[in-house]
């Protein structure tokens, strides 16, 4: 059966989209610009399979579908602007193969006029048609929340922008099979601009409870108490939790406009949330000191060492950073992680714990970096010898807070 939509990038943004098409009984197929690290069990792989989706054996099947849309990755560069490396490679795979009234669809995280400078001469060159007359162009913010349950593709909103009425119409009509509502922006730098905003409000909130914890330790007051106070104004005020530092797929992003004024407040959250790390190592270096124990030497167990909860995906997590500056103060770290057979840090094998309470009781120092479903906290704050908690999971009084 001929495909009615090619994914194309099958990472933590196409993977997802493509297994909600699937779903909706919209003809799918796949194409990887990159690494495949969508985060899907393999028994929603084979769920997948089994309703018709398949991976395109060719770039030749990218010109049999109506419509195309773009998730690669686009990971912070070393400028610290989005890596558009893997669009580019999208763009000249599917180029050459567009089909007049083919609708291209962007969903991968860019600064705003990205699909417009860059992707669209791409298309257009490569494919000597021309975006807005002979094939529809677009942009839609991905929202995928790993994890998140209640977060299904039915009853999440998809932003639409085109390049032109029509080429938003057209989009429009593709994610109505998907989501029970559609919203229309202006354009596409409107439609850009929304995945900006989206990213950096929660960058900027994390950071912000995240600068509370460390005050709040340091007056001696309980954060997780005042959130769970805060959070039941019913207006003005919506609840972020502290952690040891950001992960994920989508970084937060200060660009500089044309009269050189940034977003400022977004660039210090990047800096605090940055920081969060080398704190949670310092507060373990601390708690071992008041124990009678130096960091050189002491057995250090982290548990949770992906970015979400119940995922198995790494992509930006801090566990590494905080692996990395244990290790640099002497610390033998090993890791548990119900969702991670393998870990290496600093180019060597972290040990795997097999028993999760006997290496708590075995480790000076055991740090809760991830609120797996799995972990019976009550059970683990007994049996760990000294434990710090970074996510204001266990029982209050049952370990020291982040």
């Amino acid at each position: 059966m001929p495909a009615d939509l090619a994914v194309i990038g099958l990472g933590a943004l196409g993977l997802p989209l493509a297994q909600a098409a699937v779903a909706a009984g919209i003809p799918t197929v796949g194409y990887p610009t990159g690494p495949e690290t969508g985060g899907l069990s393999p028994a929603d792989m084979r769920r997948m399979l089994a309703e018709g989706y398949r991976r395109a054996p060719a770039p030749a099947e990218l010109g049999r579908v109506r419509y195309a849309v773009i998730c690669a990755p686009t990971p912070r560069g070393a400028d610290g602007d989005p890596d558009l490396g893997q669009i580019e490679t999208a763009a000249r795979t599917l180029a050459p193969r567009l089909r007049p009234h083919t609708t291209v669809i962007l969903e991968s995280p860019v600064h705003p006029g990205t699909t417009e400078t860059f992707l669209r001469p791409l298309l257009e060159t490569g494919s000597g048609l021309r975006a807005g007359r002979d094939f529809h162009l677009a942009y839609s913010p991905s929202r995928i929340d790993p994890g998140n349950r209640d977060a299904a593709p039915a009853t999440t909103p998809k932003v639409i922008g085109g390049l032109t009425p029509a080429c938003t119409e057209s989009a429009a009509a593709f994610y109505s099979r998907l989501t029970d509502k559609v919203v229309r922006a202006r354009g596409l730098r409107e439609a850009e601009t929304v995945q900006l905003l989206e990213t950096n409000f929660r960058h900027v909130n994390i950071a912000l409870v995240n600068e509370m914890a460390v005050l709040c330790h340091d007056l001696g007051v309980d954060l997780w108490d005042v959130i769970r106070c805060a959070e039941t104004k019913p207006y003005g005020f919506h609840a972020f939790r502290p952690g040891p530092g950001v992960g994920g797929h989508t970084a937060p992003q200060a660009l500089t406009g044309p009269s050189g004024r940034g977003l400022r407040m977004v660039e210090l959250a990047r800096h605090v949330n940055e920081q969060m790390p080398r704190y949670v190592v310092q507060r373990a270096a601390t708690l071992l000191n008041e124990h009678g124990k130096s960091a050189r030497g002491a057995r250090v167990l982290l548990l949770g060492v992906t970015y979400k909860p119940d995922l198995a995906d790494q992509q930006s997590t801090p566990a590494h950073e905080i692996a990395v500056r244990l290790m640099e103060l002497g610390a033998a770290v090993s890791y548990h992680d119900p969702h991670i057979a393998s870990w290496n840090v600093l180019d060597r094998p972290v040990p795997r714990a097999d028993s999760l309470y006997e290496a708590a009781a075995d480790a000076d120092l055991t740090i809760l970096l991830q609120q797996h479903r799995t972990y019976d906290l009550q059970g683990l704050s007994v049996k760990a010898q000294l434990l710090l908690d970074t996510r204001g999971a266990t029982p209050t009084g049952a370990a020291h807070r982040l």
